[in-house]
């Protein structure tokens, strides 16, 4: 598995733990991070996992509004949780990170999908992402 996709894995896994628990997401990170140092059986956490943990930090208030308003009868609660953490880990990466191409980041969201959440998941993930993705250039602030 690539360096990003394992990166962002775990960044979804951090996002999820830290929404189950209803930690602040940079507690969690922190959490991670000194685990990972603390006990050599722990993979570290990468940089890449760190940016993107870091960035929807940085924008959770945007990055909710943004999916709560162009998730028409899906209110961001009654989401699947898994669901719910993936599109905030892809909408920042897929409107904030530029160096990483929009094709990439729906890719690895409808994998992501596929692999821990429902049957209908991928496709609402690629459908959800796609709509964000053509709208991307009025959505950043």
């Amino acid at each position: 598995m690539a360096a990003r996709s394992k990166a962002r894995r775990r960044a979804l896994q951090i996002l999820f733990e830290a929404d189950q628990r209803g930690a602040p997401v940079n507690e969690v990170l922190a959490d991670w991070v000194r685990l990972s140092l603390d006990d050599d059986r722990q993979p570290r956490v990468s940089e890449y996992t760190m940016t993107l943990v870091e960035g929807y930090a940085e924008n959770a208030a945007r990055i909710d509004e943004l999916l709560s308003t162009y998730t028409v009868g899906w209110p961001l609660d009654r989401m699947p949780g898994v669901d719910r953490n993936l599109l905030r880990l892809s909408a920042y990466e897929l409107i904030w990170q530029d160096e990483t191409p929009d094709a990439v980041v729906l890719d690895e969201a409808v994998q992501l999908a596929k692999e821990f959440s429902t049957d209908d998941s991928p496709a609402f993930v690629n459908g959800l992402l796609g709509r964000l993705k053509e709208l991307k250039p009025t959505l950043r602030r």
